[in-house]
């Protein structure tokens, strides 16, 4: 029987053995981000590092649309700024550090903005067959500062990672596969349960050898220095014009007017 969330339901928290199922539980808001939906995951990834019947997490979401759309557009603009945790941690468990814990992604739809970057922290992916994925941050006068523009061209070739970046265009599936981006590729109704195969392999190998593993293959291409420059800078874009009109015109269904500041 899954846990829920303490927060709304937003998030829904399940042990199966060694392994933590979290789930982004907002499916008919394609799984976006809001301020329940980040402190439902920071919390449960919280509990699983520190809980020893826990060696691996799998992260999904609710529904065979969406992994997860990102921010919360709608309450960004109703808010006039991002939302923030209700309380406790945030994503920031996630993008902001190398987890201890191997963090497994079951793919089951598209990921966007933030949500494809909760898919870069995590060290393997499962996508459904159907799925998307892409930063489009530059479109809505934001930049993928959660770990797209310091973690994407790690993980594929920096022409790649740039057109992404500076078009925010999407690329399906199969082209992430062929880029290295995912691990494996299966129809929707297999994500779940590959994914969990995955992590139970994982599992059923010895706890400090793979969290010495995980930890020092992460340190080999290292971008600490880099995610400290762009948290350092973001409050500039965060706060700009520009990012206010990006959220108010997604959420009227309208092109943006930029002001460029």
């Amino acid at each position: 029987m899954p846990l829920s969330s303490p927060v709304e339901n937003a998030v829904l928290v399940e042990q199966q053995g060694p392994v933590l199922v979290i789930t982004l539980n907002r499916p008919d808001q394609r799984n976006a981000l809001d301020a329940a939906t980040m402190s439902g995951i920071g919390c449960a990834l919280t509990d699983a590092e520190h809980d020893d019947a826990v060696a691996v997490v799998v992260l999904t979401g609710a529904g065979d649309r969406s992994f997860c759309a990102g921010l919360d557009l709608k309450a960004f603009a109703a808010g006039g700024r991002p939302p923030l945790p209700v309380e406790g941690p945030g994503l920031d468990v996630l993008l902001t550090r190398t987890y201890p814990k191997p963090v497994v992604a079951a793919a089951n739809g598209s990921a966007f903005a933030a949500g494809f970057e909760l898919l870069l922290a995590c060290d393997i992916i499962v996508a459904a067959d159907h799925a998307k994925f892409g930063i489009p941050e530059v479109k809505r006068g934001l930049v993928a500062a959660g770990g797209g523009i310091t973690q994407l061209p790690r993980r594929i070739p920096l022409a790649i990672a740039l057109e992404l970046g500076l078009t925010g265009d999407s690329i399906d599936a199969d082209r992430a596969y062929s880029l290295g981006l995912v691990n494996r590729v299966v129809p929707g109704a297999e994500v779940a349960a590959t994914a969990l195969a995955i992590a139970q392999t994982i599992a059923a190998n010895a706890p400090l050898a793979v969290r010495f593993t995980k930890e020092h293959m992460h340190a080999a291409t290292a971008a600490d220095t880099a995610r400290q420059t762009v948290h350092a800078r973001l409050p500039e874009i965060l706060t700009s014009a520009d990012a206010a009109e990006g959220a108010r015109a997604f959420a009227e269904r309208r092109p943006p007017a930029w002001a460029g500041r």
